[in-house]
């Protein structure tokens, strides 16, 4: 149990900002391309009350977590008018692409935090199970996942708004009505990948980027640590 507890400690908060941030970007790329919906329903807001969503922000990770499960979430979506922007086909691609893209930016200022933390410690104090650095490793973690899992061109995951900017005017009105049926998908790909983990569904599709990346970010890491 203290191990659980230890554990929530440090990913709920790191989850938190990794979702708010990446929520509130989706407003303010929204707002600066035509669309004010998020400002005038005052989700504009670092406030995690007016974002967290306590199913998919708190209890759904949280679960996962305990059971082993890979680790996402979700909170209420900040509110897009794609008619309201000054141009709805690649405005929303725009606005979609500005949330995986503060995940990855945040990701690079923990990679920062990191290296600075872990500045002048020897292997065996890394090693140390260390509260601070193990939740930065987490932080790193859930925004570089956060980021390649919500790429996935699946309704309504950003991906799926990105590739429908992409597509010819016809095949793109063709894709855009699988989106009242989004959710059934996620939650078919979930279902696949708890029921069938033998299939490896998330670990042959996010997997090889995520691992790529955190690779990445750790040498950024390294780097400022060996400074």
């Amino acid at each position: 149990m203290t191990d659980t507890l230890s554990l929530a400690v440090v990913l709920v908060p790191a989850l938190i900002v990794a979702i708010v941030f990446h929520e509130v970007a989706h407003g303010w790329v929204a707002l600066a391309l035509g669309d004010p919906t998020a400002k005038e329903q005052r989700r504009l807001s670092l406030n995690p009350l007016r974002h967290v969503d306590p199913i998919g922000t708190l209890l759904v990770p949280g679960f996962l977590a305990v059971v082993g499960g890979p680790i996402f979430g979700w909170a209420k979506p900040v509110p897009v008018m794609k008619n309201r922007l000054d141009n709805p086909r690649y405005g929303m691609m725009a606005v979609a692409a500005a949330g995986p893209g503060t995940n990855l930016l945040l990701a690079a200022i923990g990679a920062v935090v990191l290296g600075l933390v872990t500045h002048g410690m020897t292997a065996q104090e890394m090693a140390a199970p260390d509260m601070l650095v193990q939740g930065l490793f987490y932080f790193l973690l859930i925004n570089i996942f956060l980021a390649f899992f919500n790429l996935l061109p699946i309704p309504p995951f950003d991906g799926s708004h990105i590739l429908e900017g992409l597509l010819p005017p016809r095949w793109a009105r063709a894709y855009e009505r699988l989106r009242p049926i989004g959710m059934l998908l996620f939650v078919g790909l979930i279902a696949l990948t708890w029921f069938l983990p033998g299939l490896g569904l998330i670990e042959n599709t996010v997997g090889p980027p995520v691992d790529w990346a955190m690779r990445k970010y750790l040498a950024l890491a390294d780097a400022v640590a060996g400074g």
